[in-house]
């Protein structure tokens, strides 16, 4: 019989060499680990002892879970049931149980020999019902597993899940306090801010009048601005935006209010923004928010989804040398998703990320608290020098200030029109355009009605966009795609190439991109609730880059300014994909609509 402390023997040796985790070997002191390992043996494994528990100092919601097999030919049987007989089986049925109070790495290793070893790793987060299998074939350091469980996509989604319940909850909790809708975010932006200077973040719970807290808060945002080299008048207009903390009744006013709000925020959105880095948190609560802003529906305000904005940065490419221009820039996030592909790309470059931060990202926007949100967003980001203009994009000398940037990808999703006399999409799509270097990407999401217009101001406004520069593709987007935003606009994604009118003959590609795996789930939005979303984005990215004719998904085709700029006007049926359902359904529907209206003509 091949000895089994021999593989024990390689995985202690391997981990007693690190600090900052607690090994323990088959026995847990942890009453809770122990209670949870208990259930376990009802399984049929002996007493529910696996061979290591490992828990980190830096975080107390991860454990590793390790069980050993000496003989490989145990490593793992065919459906994961052999309980007692396998490391797999076995290490996956810890996790299940230590799984419904921690995130578990769960780790089977089986063989004597180093060189031989057989070793697997699966993830089983908390409250989920299976593990999945992650990382590599080999043991790996503890600070190596830390960060892959942190940065995983899995873990995003807990997390992320976690952010948007807790939005609900501090939404509530702001509205009772009658803090207004358009001082939500703009508060939390403040208190992100202020918690990035140590001696606010240690000392803030000792101040026990409120007034006083409410005044230090305001100063600290001031003081950390100011230290951000920010132009005078801009930390002056920044200054105003969040003076109205001070004068809050409940917030300057009231026992422990603001004390509270401020420790809420920093455990469940300061600790979610150095995991997560790079992602619009401002612009989800904003989201959030908006739901109870009338007023601000009224503005057109639609903040595009992240997962739209990392599509858009996949889509043009970016990387570190692309300059980024957003003529609407909104909360950031299109300038944010850029960011973190920038910064990735830089590979380290402490200067070239630097040099991104503070030159390579441009945002214009024209709203007051909108644009202090824009500013406070890149800020927490440590973008250094925000470059984030408050002014009209058609202003010529907001213009001008583009220009000098070089811009080479722009991206923007315009106020959308509520009224006949606002400015109409398509005009801030040629106003990003006008801004960017020659051959310069521009990808913007806009009404379907821009796009599909055949007449009137908007088709002039197609013309001029073939006139002056390419129309590389348009693509079809959800339905529902804004949903979160609780507003119920069909999009179109165009993507452009500046200053290169388009030539003729030469095919535009349409993409009939209407789902992208996302679904509604109650108290959390429009949410990719069964992780579709990674495999349909490369579809998409792969269909669009090789320019593919899929019929149902794709099609490329010579256009003019008078035809409908949409996938559904020119693409094949996908006949291979009908059947007897599909018509019995269409039917129902049918009779439907003739029992609620064919009798009114």
């Amino acid at each position: 019989m091949i000895n089994e402390r021999k593989t024990e023997n390689i995985v202690r040796s391997h981990f007693q060499q690190f600090s900052k985790i607690y090994i323990e070997e088959q026995r847990s002191e942890n009453i809770k680990i122990q209670k949870l390992l208990k259930n376990a043996s009802k399984k049929g494994i002996k007493n529910g002892l696996p061979e290591f528990i490992i828990q980190f100092e830096e975080d107390n919601n991860l454990l590793i879970v390790i069980e050993c097999k000496g003989d490989v030919s145990k490593h793992e049987s065919k459906l994961r049931d052999q309980y007692g007989s396998f490391a797999v089986d076995d290490v996956l049925l810890y996790a299940s149980f230590l799984s419904k109070e921690y995130d578990v790495i769960a780790i089977a290793v089986s063989g004597v020999d180093n060189n031989n070893l057989r070793i697997s790793h699966f993830l089983h987060l908390k409250g989920e019902s299976k593990a999945i299998q992650k990382f590599s074939d080999e043991l790996l350091t503890p600070e190596s597993y830390l960060k892959e469980y942190l940065t995983s996509p899995e873990k995003f989604r807990q997390d992320y899940n976690s952010l948007l319940s807790f939005s609900k909850e501090l939404n509530e909790t702001l509205h009772a306090k009658k803090i207004k809708e358009s001082q939500r975010s703009l508060l939390i932006s403040g208190v992100l801010i202020a918690l990035e200077n140590r001696a606010f973040e240690v000392s803030y719970k000792q101040h026990t009048k409120p007034e006083d807290l409410a005044n230090i808060l305001a100063d600290t945002i001031s003081n950390q601005l100011k230290n951000a080299n920010l132009h005078s008048k801009k930390i002056e207009n920044l200054k105003n935006a969040y003076n109205f903390i001070r004068t809050h009744t409940a917030l300057s006013g009231e026992n422990t209010v603001l004390s509270d709000i401020i420790e809420s925020i920093d455990k469940n959105i300061n600790k979610f923004i150095k995991t997560h880095k790079y992602f619009d948190v401002l612009g989800q609560f904003y989201i959030e928010f908006l739901r109870y802003a009338n007023s601000d529906k009224g503005l057109g305000i639609v903040l595009t989804p992240p997962h739209i904005t990392e599509l858009f940065v996949a889509l043009a490419g970016v990387n570190k040398d692309s300059i980024v221009y957003d003529n609407c820039t909104g909360t950031g996030g299109f300038l944010i998703s850029s960011m973190n592909e920038m910064v990735h790309d830089a590979k380290g470059n402490i200067e070239k990320i630097k040099l991104i931060k503070e030159k390579q990202l441009i945002g214009v926007e024209w709203q007051d608290d909108i644009f202090a949100l824009a500013c406070s967003n890149m800020f927490i980001h440590q973008d250094g020098k925000t470059n984030i203009i408050h002014g009209d994009c058609f202003d010529a000398s907001v213009i001008a200030i583009a220009k000098e940037q070089m811009p080479n990808v722009g991206f923007l999703n315009p106020p959308y029109k509520t009224k006949k006399t606002d400015t109409e999409e398509l005009e801030f799509v040629l106003n990003n355009l006008e801004a960017l270097q020659p051959s310069g990407t521009c990808i913007a999401i806009v009404p379907m009605q821009c796009v599909i217009a055949t007449s009137g101001l908007r088709l002039s406004l197609k013309q001029k966009l073939l006139d002056r520069h390419t129309l590389e593709a348009v693509f079809s987007m959800p339905d529902e795609l804004f949903f979160n935003s609780d507003v119920g606009v069909i999009t179109a994604v165009i993507v452009a190439t500046a200053h290169r009118p388009h030539p003729f003959r030469k095919k535009t590609f349409f993409g009939y991109w209407k789902d992208d795996g996302f679904t509604k789930r109650k108290n959390k939005g429009r949410i990719d609730a069964v992780n579709k979303w990674e495999r349909i984005r490369s579809e998409w990215l792969d269909t669009y880059i090789n320019r593919i004719d899929h019929p149902g998904k794709s099609i490329n085709k010579v256009i003019k300014a008078e035809d409908e700029w949409c996938a559904e006007a020119f693409m094949e049926t996908d006949y291979k994909k009908l059947n007897k359902d599909n018509f019995i359904e269409d039917i129902k529907k049918y009779l439907l609509f003739e029992q609620l209206y064919g009798h009114n003509g």
